[in-house]
């Protein structure tokens, strides 16, 4: 009995051998090569062409290794992310830096007498409270992320206040915390019939920095890991806080720049916000779970409750941190509903739902009968898509710019939520209008390549933020996927309606231009002095 079992363990330990000798080690040399040269992708054509005054045509030369370098930086050094824009105009910046600083030191003054007032106040009830000093600075990074917004975009592709601003809202210390103003707008007084909920339910907080900046916080709801069930309607999804972070750096790699810059961070909420506050609504919805955590919730009556809460563990909770825009006092902007928005209750459809002719009648109305409004529909129509973000109801536009303006891509904390599935309905706008922006086809074509791969960019970029890592692997590789899906449907557009009826030059001439109109087009970079009077979007 012994001898046989003997014989068998040599049997089995000879035919492991031969397995790994002559099966897995030609295998990993195989894979060992392909890693070490890259891949050849003989017989894939991955130009892209486009036609301007010139016509360029930008491919990658053969057996060149991609893998010993950042992919990132080749993307952002690509000749398609380094056109130059025309000087701006004193017009063309929303604010000017002595109003704007002389606005910030009104508030500044302010809010070190409602400090000093409020020590006071505490100090006669026997309550000892640190003071919170405010170290205000001109070259604050706040302050130039105001500064630098223009009519083309929130920041510039070289600005470098934007990773400081990152950086800053990472680690400055946070001086106060209060609820945003649309939910001290509802003052808890909230419909419980609606379908769709207030703010009140998302629980966000602003907080103010020691340099005076501030930034929305949106804690964490929800695991990396966990998909939104199927049964969800969209407008009771969960917002993640890591969808924040993640919308920020794809918008910076699509070359959109019309997401205010957000970083994870790791919130104490006990000293950070509940010994910081001042108000005592958010005071009051601070608890200790049994699991010996501090815990708050929202003040929303329907939410205000134990179960809703969100909570430390035992006091640290990541969440995001997201840039505030200048204030509505200064720097004014309107909502607008998206014209493909989405039916908000559990049985309707929208027109556009229903009638695949709805873009012609949107193409006659005003403002999208003329200028570049539908293109920046388009742009976020993708955008949106790539996110699988349902929740579109509206937009928002700087006034000073008027029709001409970029549209600003807010509260995108319910994209990520199913890497499983694309919404084909959020492409709508795409598919019935057959329309889009060369410079926004040119790039999605280039982050299909596998040098300049969507997924490989997102995931280096991402890698930058404290909270790494944002996305789980099988929502980086819905990236890919959801832009072959784009390209696909443009290509189904081109082959049915043309080339020139679909892609469309960056600048359309609308009643609001100069008086020369000439179009701008992508690839153009010679004459700068006619930029500067024409128009760039």
């Amino acid at each position: 009995m012994r001898r046989d079992r003997f014989l068998l363990a040599i049997t089995l330990t000879t035919v492991l051998v031969a397995d790994v000798y002559f099966v897995l080690l030609p295998r990993l040399r195989d894979w060992y090569h392909l890693s070490r040269n890259g891949c050849t992708c003989q017989g894939v054509n991955f130009s892209i062409e486009y036609q301007g005054q010139t016509s360029q045509k930008w491919t990658s030369g053969s057996n060149t290794t991609f893998e010993q370098e950042s992919k990132l930086e080749r993307l952002f050094s690509h000749p398609l992310y380094n056109i130059r824009l025309p000087e701006l105009a004193p017009d063309e910046r929303l604010l000017e830096e002595e109003e704007l600083m002389g606005y910030y030191r009104r508030k500044v003054t302010r809010w070190e007498r409602q400090q000093k007032l409020y020590v006071e106040a505490a100090a006669a009830s026997n309550i000892s409270i640190p003071e919170q000093p405010v170290t205000f600075e001109p070259n604050a990074s706040w302050l130039k992320f105001h500064l630098g917004i223009n009519r083309y975009a929130l920041y510039s592709r070289d600005d470098h206040s934007i990773d400081r601003l990152l950086q800053d809202m990472q680690s400055a210390p946070i001086i106060s915390a209060d609820y945003t103003q649309d939910e001290k707008a509802l003052k808890g007084a909230c419909d419980c019939s609606q379908v769709v909920k207030p703010s009140g339910h998302h629980l966000k907080l602003a907080l103010k920095l020691q340099d005076f900046g501030k930034a929305m916080f949106k804690p964490m709801r929800q695991e990396r890991h966990e998909e939104t069930p199927e049964d969800f309607f969209y407008f009771v999804d969960f917002q993640r806080h890591n969808a924040e972070i993640a919308s920020f750096h794809l918008d910076r790699v699509l070359d959109f720049r019309r997401v205010p810059p957000v970083v994870g961070r790791l919130i104490n909420v006990t000293g950070e916000i509940l010994y910081t506050t001042h108000s005592d609504d958010l005071r009051s919805v601070f608890f200790t779970s049994p699991a010996n955590n501090t815990c708050f919730f929202a003040k929303c009556l329907y939410v205000c409750k134990t179960e809703y809460a969100v909570c430390g563990h035992p006091h640290l909770l990541e969440g995001s941190m997201s840039a505030y825009l200048p204030g509505l006092s200064i720097a004014p902007r309107i909502s607008i509903p998206n014209p493909w928005i989405r039916s908000y209750t559990f049985t309707g459809r929208e027109e556009w739902e229903v009638n695949p002719a709805y873009c012609n009648t949107i193409k006659g109305l005003y403002p999208y009968s003329s200028g570049n409004r539908l293109l920046n529909i388009i742009d976020m129509t993708i955008f949106d898509f790539l996110t699988g973000n349902m929740d579109r109801h509206h937009y928002e536009i700087f006034t000073k710019f008027g029709d001409e303006g970029f549209l600003l891509h807010l509260d995108n904390a319910r994209g990520f939520g199913r890497h499983s599935h694309d919404e084909m309905s959020i492409l709508a706008p795409l598919t019935q209008c057959c329309i889009i922006k060369r410079s926004t086809l040119l790039r999605l074509r280039l982050l299909a390549r596998p040098e300049y791969r969507l997924s490989d960019v997102m995931r280096e970029s991402l890698g930058q933020d404290p909270l790494m890592p944002i996305l789980t692997e099988p929502h980086l590789q819905a990236l890919d996927r959801r832009l072959g899906r784009v390209l696909k449907a443009m290509d189904r557009c081109i082959k049915k309606l043309g080339e020139a009826q679909v892609v469309v030059t960056d600048f359309v001439a609308s009643s609001g231009a100069t008086e020369r109109g000439t179009r701008v087009r992508v690839g153009d970079m010679q004459d700068k002095s006619e930029k500067r009077e024409e128009g760039w979007s």
